[in-house]
């Protein structure tokens, strides 16, 4: 049972016929007939007529309600078999809402266009196809409804029936990447089109273990299958990774649409990629697969990295997508000396005309975003602009310490976010898993050249979530030197909050398992350079307590350390 649903997307849907005369539509209705025997649901009772032996004939079926759009249930009872209209009421309206728990994608091949003009064009053309499309299913719906009950709705519900997110790929032409030949026939994704709020429900919502990094050569001896996988060229900061996704993911592939920038088929024909990601390839496809490697795996070929996440349920989670990505991005960083850094950056501007760049360090669950959404909420705080979310990297440019960010969006925990933040991103955001513990949001909040332009930092603090503090002043400490500073940082003490499988006062390297433990040695190394060279610079080094992971405070404990940040800034 494939929980993706392709969607034709070269078709301009205008009549039921092309809905119902697809075998997509019979085999979709298939697969719900079989779920209902295997739950021995009474919603079967609807097919009675259509009974052979211990099955039903699923084909005439289809052409029964083929019928049904255009006569009413009593005008056919002389023609087919009697059909209890309160039972089919029940099964059609069952059947939509499993056509609706569908991870619902259209697809559309189209060569990618210079011209702004004519890409404009395009875009155009499809999202008219994707509300076509739309409003014919929910017409269909709303038809067949009508001639079974012989009623017509006095409350109409423009349900989501659609498809969520509209994909344009091009078949790879022309570009510089000619090492291994599978590559160029993956299907490459240029353009994005989505109709929020777009909802989707994955098998797991928690991400597990460190990633290990393999000293082996694998692309040459794997082979992805061009009718299953579609590439999502990315911008991970100033690196271009290419991840594969395979179609029953599909879902953390419109994931890294809404959070990365995307690469043209243009630019992937003047630079190879930095890395490469394969996003739910089955165990026994991964050459000398070890358990170990069960929650991913990054192998280093000679010539860069490439990161694998298997096949299971387990992996289902976007977590996994971004973080593979991301370690990807910083291994990378490691070997050419610059110092990726876990945490979230901001220019803070108060309504005084005061203004500070900060950026805040520590891992999942720290209040990082916390932190900058309590600041936001502030009456003396004119403007937020996220410059960093939750990764990105530092350089040293003209003698001072600069930053780089990743994503153009955040991935984002709900659970300890105001209840209103989900409302007021439902039009542009991806939720995944919204009534779980560790529900979270894609949503963008930046654009790629703010995020990959050089910014000075004031001040670089660790996110401490466990210290219990009951004044301003210990709110916020400063260090007295490098080494006070890197022993912090090193230790990266955090308290869980739920976002992965760790429970209680956890340790980190770095508050960094992205890269930073995998390379420990380098790391601390270039750890200890940039440090050094911030202190010499005047940039504030120190440890805010967001007190997150404090019981009591998990509400409280950000606005309160936003408060003694903004009185900091104030002093200044």
């Amino acid at each position: 049972m494939s929980r993706s649903f392709i969607i034709d997307g070269s078709i301009i849907y205008t009549n039921y016929s092309q809905i119902i005369g697809q075998s997509k539509f019979e085999e979709l209705l298939r697969e719900f007939v079989d779920i209902l025997k295997e739950k021995q649901s009474p919603l079967l009772n609807a097919l009675n007529a259509f009974k052979v032996n211990s099955d039903y004939d699923v084909h005439r079926f289809t052409e029964y309600l083929h019928l049904l759009t255009m006569r009413n249930i009593k005008e056919i009872g002389n023609i087919i078999y009697y059909v209890n209209p309160k039972d089919l009421e029940r099964f059609i309206e069952a059947f939509y809402t499993f056509w609706r728990s569908k991870h619902r994608f259209m697809v559309r091949n189209e060569k990618y266009a210079e011209d702004y003009n004519r890409r404009a064009s395009i875009e155009y053309t499809v999202t008219m196809i994707g509300d076509q499309f739309k409003a014919t299913i929910k017409n269909l719906y709303r038809e067949l409804m009508m001639n079974v009950s012989n009623t017509f709705p006095t409350v109409m519900r423009q349900l989501p029936s659609g498809a969520q997110v509209m994909f344009l790929i091009q078949e790879p032409n022309g570009e510089k990447y000619r090492k291994n030949e599978w590559v160029t026939k993956i299907p490459t994704v240029w353009g994005a089109i989505f109709d929020p709020p777009a909802i989707f429900y994955t098998k797991s919502n928690k991400r597990r273990g460190i990633l290990p990094v393999v000293e082996k050569d694998i692309l040459s001896e794997i082979a992805l299958d061009p009718n299953e996988w579609y590439r999502f060229a990315i911008y991970v900061g100033d690196l271009l990774m290419y991840n594969f996704v395979h179609v029953e993911y599909l879902a953390h592939g419109a994931g890294l649409a809404n959070l990365f920038e995307l690469a043209t088929p243009k630019d992937l024909e003047s630079r190879e990629p930095d890395g490469i990601l394969i996003f739910g390839l089955p165990a026994d496809k991964i050459p000398g697969y070890n358990e170990k490697w069960r929650n991913g795996v990054i192998f280093k070929e000679e010539d860069g990295y490439t990161g694998v996440i298997p096949a299971f349920d387990e992996n289902d989670y976007f977590g996994y997508m971004k973080k593979t990505t991301l370690t990807i991005h910083n291994l990378i960083k490691i070997d050419r000396g610059k110092l990726p850094i876990h945490g979230s950056m901001a220019r803070i501007t108060l309504k005084s005309g005061k203004s500070v760049v900060a950026m805040f360090v520590g891992d999942s669950g720290a209040g990082k975003s916390e932190t900058l959404d309590a600041l936001n909420r502030l009456e003396e705080v004119a403007q937020i602009d996220t410059i960093i979310d939750d990764m990105g990297s530092l350089d040293i440019i003209d003698g001072h310490v600069v930053a780089f960010g990743t994503e153009t969006g955040a991935f984002v925990r709900l659970d300890d976010l105001p209840p209103g933040f989900a409302y007021s991103t439902m039009d542009r955001s991806i939720f995944m898993n919204p009534d779980q513990i560790n529900a979270r949001v894609i949503v963008p909040f930046n654009n790629y050249n703010e995020v990959i332009t050089p910014t000075h930092i004031d001040f670089f603090l660790y996110a401490n979530n466990y210290t219990e503090v009951h004044n301003d002043e210990e709110r916020i400490v400063f260090f007295k030197n490098p080494n006070e500073a890197l022993k912090v940082f090193s230790e990266g003490k955090r308290m869980s909050k739920g976002t992965t499988s760790e429970t209680g006062l956890t340790n980190s390297y770095f508050a960094n398992p992205f890269g930073a433990i995998q390379r420990k040695e380098e790391h601390h190394r270039i750890a200890e350079h940039f440090i050094k060279k911030m202190f010499e610079t005047g940039v504030k080094i120190g440890e805010i307590r967001t007190m997150l992971g404090v019981q009591g405070y998990e509400k409280e404990g950000t606005m309160l350390a936003a408060r003694a940040l903004l009185k900091v800034i104030e002093q200044i």
